[in-house]
């Protein structure tokens, strides 16, 4: 996603949004007129900001080669565009005559409008073909996207189509008994401020009450801020405007794209909890091996992780529901491709970032059981169609989540209580070239500097069941430290250890700690 702050450059934005709607009409072009779709939004970052997400034909986000050609375009003088597109036309070998498809959709950022004409301006300045679906989801942008490519298979490439998908499913499974045991019809929504929010509001005038929500932060406030799923995660808090009255409410927020979600409440005694993707992803998997048991099927599952997943749902995942876990690189394109290698591959990140993939084995083995007669199979495909399958989708998410907690008949409390995660801490250490550390083993291990591993290897010895690891931001001149041990002090002190080390082996400018005159010794 290219990114920068619009009110700071927007004549920059705009060049940069123009010459996506080119690649988007030469890579159509490539992919013999497949529709490529982009949209406009800064996902979970603040409302001044802007990006460009863009979309390959089956969901995916764009081929690396071609997140390489996307960066050489951008970064051309307006002088040298004409030359480097005409580059990009040799090397790719296109037929500049050949048909081209793009959709454009965007968030409801103020400066989204603008954004949007320049990428269709680019569309139609290679005599390209463009949709406009105007204020969507990134999650629907996929799924319009995959829909169209399809040819409905996947369902229909529009609102109504979309909305009309998970709620068949969704209520379908859940049938006319809307509470469960302990699991109550009853759920707050955090909007973020952002197209969510609008998004949900639609969902619930179609739902026949199958799902009782009340919307907070719908647009009335800057996105993301002081809400959204990333401020809780990172806050560990409740959202602004989201009156939590009542002890043990689910609650639950999505960012301002509405791709990443995170479930949090308070218990009797005011405490703040924490559901967030890790907590889905053990949720989501301890059903489906359900599912898969029931309908008798021999299907390989794994769930992906990064290395920012916490310790104890790892252990949980690999000794309790016996499913293997991957650990890659941040960044939701590496999760997704390794998911690909399961028959069903269950990807999160901790941020609330994630789905579930289905092989083409998967499907057809569950078919068949399901024409068979098997209820259960049958009730697995509904699932399949609740799932939005493309990218991390915050409400399809919400809508699984919520099937599941009432098909166990669990509350919140129920659902925290599968495991107890290990505290952990990240900071962040203003370095002057974040380029100085590099690091392997899906970011868990630092190359250079030489020997920097070795002394957080020597750090996180002094700590009880302790795990740290630096790496450098993919957007910004800072280095991310990750901290986790087996009390909040230990990992408090962990981290600072480790940012200190940073500051002094990487250039730091400024420590960002939590209490910089705090020393602990570790007891064994």
């Amino acid at each position: 996603m290219f990114q920068l702050n619009a009110e700071l450059d927007m004549h920059f934005l705009d060049s940069a949004m123009f010459r996506m709607g080119v690649l988007a009409t030469l890579r159509s072009r490539v992919l013999g007129g497949s529709v490529v779709g982009v949209m406009i939004t800064a996902s979970h970052n603040p409302e001044p900001d802007n990006g460009v997400k863009l979309i390959d034909p089956k969901g995916e986000m764009l081929d690396p080669n071609w997140e390489d050609i996307a960066t050489e375009l951008v970064n051309v003088s307006d002088q040298e565009l004409e030359e480097q597109v005409a580059k990009i036309i040799k090397e790719n070998k296109i037929d500049v005559s050949s048909q081209s498809n793009v959709y454009v959709g965007m968030d409801n950022r103020y400066h989204s409008p603008r954004l949007l004409k320049a990428v269709s301006d680019g569309v139609i300045a290679l005599k390209g073909n463009v949709k406009e679906y105007g204020i969507v989801t990134t999650p629907m942008m996929h799924y319009f996207v995959v829909a169209t490519n399809s040819k409905g298979v996947y369902g229909q490439a529009t609102e109504e189509g979309y909305y009309n998908k998970l709620i068949t499913a969704f209520e379908k499974i859940r049938g006319n008994k809307l509470e469960n045991d302990k699991y109550r019809n009853y759920l707050l929504f955090d909007g973020a401020n952002g197209v969510g929010a609008r998004k949900m509001l639609h969902f619930i005038k179609r739902m026949h009450k199958s799902l009782n929500v009340e919307v907070f932060n719908k647009g009335d406030g800057k996105i993301n801020h002081e809400c959204g799923a990333d401020y809780v995660k990172v806050q560990q808090r409740c959202p602004v405007n989201m009156p939590v009255t009542d002890s043990n409410v689910r609650c639950v927020s999505v960012d301002g794209d509405a791709d990443r979600v995170v479930y949090f409440f308070t218990d009797n005694d005011g405490i703040f909890h924490l559901l967030d993707g890790d907590r889905i992803a053990t949720l989501v998997a301890d059903y489906l091996i359900d599912l898969v048991k029931s309908c008798e099927l021999e299907l390989s599952m794994g769930l992906v992780q990064t290395a920012y997943a916490n310790g104890a749902s790892t252990d949980y995942i690999v000794n309790k529901l016996k499913v293997p876990v991957s650990c890659v690189s941040t960044g939701v394109k590496h999760l997704h491709h390794k998911a690909l290698e399961f028959d069903i591959g269950i990807y999160f990140e901790a941020n609330g970032h994630g789905t579930i993939i289905f092989s083409t084995k998967a499907k057809q083995s569950i078919t068949k059981a399901a024409d068979l007669g098997d209820e259960k199979a049958q009730t697995f495909l509904l699932v399949i169609d609740l799932i939005n399958e493309t990218v991390g989708d915050a409400i399809s998410d919400i809508l699984l989540v919520e099937t599941i907690l009432h098909y166990k008949g669990w509350d919140v409390n129920e659902w925290l209580a599968c495991y107890d995660d290990l505290p952990n801490l990240q900071l962040k250490i203003k370095v002057q070239d974040r380029n100085v550390i590099t690091t392997a083993d899906a970011e868990r291990v630092c190359l250079t500097p030489v020997g920097l591993q070795e002394q957080i290897n020597n750090i996180v010895l002094n700590y009880n069941r302790a795990r740290s690891f630096v790496r450098p931001s993919g957007t910004e001149d800072v280095v991310r430290v990750y901290a986790e041990a087996a009390t909040q002090e230990e990992a408090e002190c962990l981290a600072n250890d480790i940012g200190i080390l940073v500051q002094k082996m990487a250039g730091g400018i400024e420590p960002n700690l939590v209490h910089p005159n705090k020393s602990f010794q570790a007891h064994f």
